[in-house]
């Protein structure tokens, strides 16, 4: 159900205008000012759901917004190792510091690097230190505490550390009624409420959820209610 609705209505682009900061209001501001100062390297944790991934990505494509370039890297990791790991063995004796090619490398879920990229990832803090390039991680633990080598958990400590928390209910609530105002969706509180109780628990589907309502809605020229939203999501199951 997640993928036909993510089909049926995609979720817009991460950025960094369009996250819903919550408890995360002071960690969203740090992360914009160390993009601004050009910090060499900002490590995110928290829990699953915090918004860590969106960050992430919304900070790459902040970059990309200034001119410059950006690469986003998820987990199981494999373009860290094949794009990294042998250009850098190749240019280790090179004075190329920009040898990465991009300005910004955020790397997402660093718990999960296995060896291969756990090197890689080493290797590109190295060539940090001589280059114009930044790196931005995320993990599920503060850096100290990731099953890492140990000299990886040391560089990405640091630099700037960020902690996010994921959001309660009630803030989940009003994330979804921020989102869909953004839209200009004037929902009733029971249609968020339903959302967050009949739908997977993670906001990129809820969101989704919305999205594929507005468009319904427009679709068959009928009001966003109640009734309208089982509708639809009876027939994204079919």
């Amino acid at each position: 159900m997640q993928q036909l609705l993510l089909e049926l209505a995609p979720a817009p682009a991460p950025t960094l205008e369009n996250f819903f900061a919550g408890p995360n209001e002071h960690a969203l501001a740090a992360l914009r000012h160390a993009l601004t100062r050009g910090e060499r390297v900002v490590y995110l944790h928290g829990a699953p759901g915090s918004g860590k991934s969106h960050l992430l990505r919304a900070a790459a494509r902040h970059i990309e917004t200034l001119g410059a370039t950006a690469l986003y890297v998820p987990a199981p990791h494999a373009d860290l190792a094949s794009r990294y790991g042998e250009r850098i063995a190749s240019n280790r004796n090179s004075e190329d510091g920009n040898v990465l090619r991009h300005n910004l490398l955020a790397v997402d879920d660093v718990e999960r690097l296995d060896a291969a990229s756990q090197q890689a990832l080493f290797d590109v803090f190295n060539v940090l230190q001589s280059g114009s390039s930044r790196l931005l991680g995320a993990g599920t633990q503060p850096a100290v505490d990731l099953p890492l080598r140990e000299d990886l958990r040391t560089r990405l400590g640091s630099g700037v550390s960020l902690r996010l928390v994921p959001l309660d209910d009630e803030q989940k609530h009003a994330a979804l009624s921020w989102h869909a105002t953004q839209r200009g969706l004037r929902l009733a509180p029971e249609i968020v409420a339903y959302v967050l109780t009949h739908c997977s628990r993670d906001m990129g589907t809820q969101i989704a959820v919305l999205d594929a309502l507005d468009r319904y809605s427009l679709e068959h020229k009928r009001p966003v209610t109640l009734p309208l939203l089982r509708v639809a999501l009876k027939d994204v199951e079919r």
